[in-house]
């Protein structure tokens, strides 16, 4: 027996006779883009199979991610509208109030109603009730759903004529298939078929773009040292004492540069005030206060934001993300995730969870923090009735960026914002979804600028004017890398348009997109290059799907 722990999930791939199982389309992922393709795919006359990693099925939306990044809600359509529906539905009956009566949450989303009765749509959930409309959604089609499978990404992938014919996993299993998607956060199946990718931050000029690369001296959200002028070292003043942990020993760089850097993870803490659910902060594996000194300094210069992203959500429960200059975030922590091996990224995982469960028990127990935050602090826990198998903690840690597939078309900055395209970009073919999230990317380093003190570098928000199209050439990959894989989420994208891009309910509406390409192409067998764009727009809009901002309700 062989035993993986992926994103703090195990998954066991025993050593027993392989099996090989046949269907028209192979969605490979966790993701929500694996849901909706075989929801999508069912519909369409299409048997399909989500070969899974993990075994809970929906990615960030049933691991914490429940404070939903909507952006303009008016803009999501097709199935991932549908999602939001069935979520509403589930906040209407007596049962799912556990710990709160339902007159009683007042919380907003973000940037919408959490709970919108008019168009009967919900944008909060608790990761649980994601997670059980994923099954009884999946259940309704009788989707085929192979969890604890990891894909042998040395050996396993066979192609011939240009097209994937099996994915072999590391149990033995194989999957044979017409089409595939790729519907994990890391593009791994879409890395290992051999299709070319991008990892990191692009050159603002190999795209002509201006928020790209080394972002130095920009400083947005509240994610940084304001004016406090920290010193770096652990002896203030002292540079021969020594950096403080978690700073980057290198140089400060050119604005602009691109680099191998990829913006910071977390895990989205499902975390409750409720003493009846609540599972009290524990001190994790190597905790040393020393690592959290740049926060203690912030509390010393009057830091008071400790709480600003505990976004409630129902039954007196959060979604905590990161905000501050030093908070869940572990700046660095990401660098390798996106090409490390399943065993490096169980370590890594791991070393997440124990710096983020340091950040909670040194706010709620060190004496540098101010009694008043302490005290907050120690109110709140994990939830016992969440991630119960994983002691409260969430199953899969954010992977907010990792590998980028260089597909026909890239998606800039300039889509996002209404600007006019580079010659770069590639071939356009119109678009299958919308996004409008800011542009958003999570510092990248904290480093030492030239006048000696501690700065965080890399967090944008630049918000677009209006909704905008996410084109079908992102994701598909260039016809001579792969004539039927479709990339949903790990799509062709440089690194700032990702950055607006990558939310859970767009990868949603897009992994419907693939499938409605992948069963159009079937049909003739051509390749997924080469379904004529009318008709799969033709196809997308009649089924739900909200592909330009002049014609969204």
């Amino acid at each position: 027996m062989k035993s993986l722990i992926l994103t703090g999930v195990a998954a066991t791939a025993l050593c027993v006779s392989a099996e090989e199982f046949k269907a028209d389309l192979v969605i490979y992922g966790s993701s929500p883009a694996a849901v909706s393709a075989a929801i999508k795919a069912t519909d369409m006359g299409m048997k399909p199979v989500i070969v899974a990693p993990a075994q809970h099925i929906g990615g960030l939306s049933v691991s914490g991610l429940g404070f939903t990044d909507s952006g303009n809600t008016s803009a999501i359509g097709g199935l991932a509208r549908d999602f939001y529906r069935r979520i509403y539905k589930m906040y209407q009956k007596p049962e799912t109030w556990t710990w709160q009566k339902k007159e009683d949450f007042k919380a907003d989303g973000q940037d919408t109603k959490a709970m919108n009765h008019e168009e009967g749509t919900m944008w909060t959930f608790e990761p649980h009730v994601a997670e059980q409309v994923f099954i009884d959604w999946m259940a309704e089609r009788k989707v085929d759903v192979r969890r604890g499978e990891f894909l042998d990404r040395g050996k396993g992938v066979t192609k011939k004529d240009g097209r994937i014919a099996s994915i072999r996993t590391l149990s033995g299993n194989t999957y044979s298939g017409k089409y595939f998607i790729d519907a994990t956060y890391e593009g791994d199946l879409m890395a290992a078929a051999g299709v070319p990718y991008r990892v990191g931050r692009e050159d603002c000029a190999e795209f002509g773009e201006h928020w790209n690369g080394n972002q130095i001296g920009v400083l947005h959200h509240k994610h940084h040292f304001r004016d406090w002028k920290i010193s770096p070292y652990k002896v203030p003043g002292d540079p021969s004492s020594g950096l403080c942990a978690e700073i980057d020993l290198g140089e400060p760089g050119v604005k602009g540069a691109g680099d191998k850097r990829v913006q910071a993870y977390c895990y989205r803490l499902c975390l409750t005030d409720d003493p009846r659910n609540r599972i009290p902060f524990a001190k994790p594996d190597g905790y040393d206060p020393a690592r959290y000194e740049l926060l203690a300094r912030c509390y010393a210069k009057g830091y008071k934001e400790t709480f600003q992203k505990f976004d409630r959500i129902a039954n007196h429960k959060t979604d905590t993300n990161n905000h501050g200059p030093l908070n869940f975030d572990w700046l660095g922590g990401s660098y390798e995730w996106p090409e490390a091996s399943y065993e490096r990224r169980a370590e890594l995982a791991k070393a997440h969870k124990d710096y983020q469960m340091g950040v909670l028990y040194f706010i709620a127990n060190d004496p540098s923090v101010p009694k008043n935050v302490r005290d907050a602090m120690s109110k709140w826990g994990l939830t016992k009735d969440e991630f119960v198998e994983n002691g409260g903690w969430s199953y899969e840690i954010y992977v907010r960026e990792g590998r980028r597939m260089v597909g026909e078309y890239t998606m800039t900055e300039h889509d996002c914002l209404g600007d006019p395209r580079h010659p770069a970009q590639g071939k356009a073919y119109g678009p299958v979804g919308m996004g409008s999230y800011s542009l958003d990317s999570h510092n990248v380093r904290r480093y030492v600028t030239a006048d000696g003190y501690v700065q965080n570098e890399g967090d944008i928000e630049v918000k677009p004017k209006t909704p905008y199209g996410i084109d079908y050439g992102a994701i598909v990959p260039r016809k001579a890398d792969c004539e039927n894989l479709i990339v949903p989420v790990a799509l062709s994208a440089t690194h700032m348009a990702f950055g607006s891009i990558r939310m859970e309910p767009v990868f949603m509406l897009l992994g419907e997109s693939a499938a409605t390409a992948a069963a159009m192409a079937a049909k003739d067998g051509r390749a997924v290059q080469d379904v004529p764009y009318a008709d799969l727009a033709k196809r997308l809009t009649a089924d739900g799907q909200r592909l330009h901002f002049n014609a969204l309700p």
